[in-house]
């Protein structure tokens, strides 16, 4: 089996290029200026300009790829098997430290497999070739029920969308997030060698509630617990409090609520149950997977409140809490952010 190599790229990406070069040589021979091609293919101007001095002087071959060619030194079948046991993870072949599929444990994998030398740099082109790239991985608890969150549209969530269809329902996702006085950590600029230091203290909770329901609006609603560090001051939220957000958000939506969340203890509690018991003609609650949190669009939300302070410094907890209201109520007015946090997470809200 034989590829066109150019660094290491996929022959897809070979061939687009290809055709960019070739729509510049069409666009030469209507006489247009190299900063209008640059401009519509979304290229640099000294590289249409080097086009053209190839165009000029050997025409459209002059624009066809003709970069070295090598042999694939594993069959389709032993990729194939390679790929496979990539899948698999660090861990199942003896890789502890940590698992990450770095060059160096990819070539020495294809030795023990197939017998056959590759140099670091031969990998990354293999790897290249067929569609696979260096990326910053996504933490998952090891708790994670992966049958349970692969059954979440059959199950949970997807009667909770019936119900909600039912009852003309907002469908609520409920989570906390947390907020120190410490921001959250960003670059900055200091004196080489000389780490900067911020020195805090206090925590503002924050449990925030995403609405949906095809057709209407999107909401964000919230409920801030300060804590001070006092004596005998509760550190975050008592089952009272989620009981009110309940309250709350059924008062300001108007309608029948789906409410969705985690399996944190103080949601478990009987009394909330009791609660949703003795509400039933307007509140149904579902609870989430474990260990599932890329599932709650709320959390899109803390991510998007976290980035909009980062290396912020408040003086105190009244600063702090000002910043974080003012932060959050930016996303209320914006619900085109809550929804993009509800796509990021895979659910999709089709009206009935």
């Amino acid at each position: 089996m034989r590829y066109a190599q150019a660094g290491g790229y996929t022959p897809q990406e070979q061939a687009a290029r290809e055709r960019v070069r070739l729509e510049a040589a069409e666009r030469f021979g209507r006489g247009e200026t190299t900063a209008g091609i640059a401009r519509a293919l979304r290229v640099s101007d000294r590289l249409v300009g080097r086009w053209r001095r190839a165009w000029e002087s050997g025409g459209v071959q002059a624009l066809l790829f003709r970069g070295p060619v090598s042999v694939e030194r594993l069959s389709a079948g032993q990729w194939a098997r390679l790929e496979a046991e990539l899948q698999r993870g660090p861990l199942a072949h003896g890789f502890e430290d940590d698992q990450r599929w770095t060059l160096k444990r990819v070539k020495l994998l294809i030795g023990r497999m197939f017998h056959v030398g590759y140099t670091v740099q031969g990998v990354w082109k293999l790897l290249r070739r067929h569609g696979w790239s260096c990326q910053v991985p996504v933490r998952r608890a090891l708790e994670r029920d992966e049958a349970a969150v692969e059954g979440l549209e059959g199950a949970g969530v997807a009667a909770g969308k019936r119900v909600a269809a039912d009852l003309g329902a907002h469908i609520c996702f409920e989570d906390e997030a947390g907020q120190a006085l410490s921001p959250p950590r960003g670059r900055t600029w200091a004196p080489r060698g000389e780490r900067p230091v911020v020195r805090v203290r206090g925590r503002v909770n924050i449990a925030g509630v995403c609405c949906y329901q095809p057709g209407h609006r999107t909401h964000f609603f919230y409920k801030l617990h300060v804590y001070h560090g006092r004596k005998n001051e509760p550190k975050s939220f008592t089952w009272q409090d989620y009981r009110d957000l309940i309250a709350a958000t059924h008062q300001q939506l108007g309608t029948p609520i789906v409410w969705c969340w985690d399996n944190l203890s103080v949601h478990l509690r009987q009394e909330l149950a009791d609660y949703a018991e003795q509400n039933k003609a307007w509140l149904r609650v579902y609870q989430l997977p474990s260990y599932a949190p890329d599932l709650n669009p709320t959390e899109g939300v803390w991510s998007l409140l976290k980035r909009s302070i980062v290396n912020f410094v408040a003086a105190d907890l009244n600063s702090l809490t000002r910043i974080v209201k003012r932060k959050l109520k930016k996303i209320q007015y914006r619900p085109e952010l809550i929804n993009g946090c509800l796509t990021e997470t895979g659910l999709i809200m089709e009206s009935t």
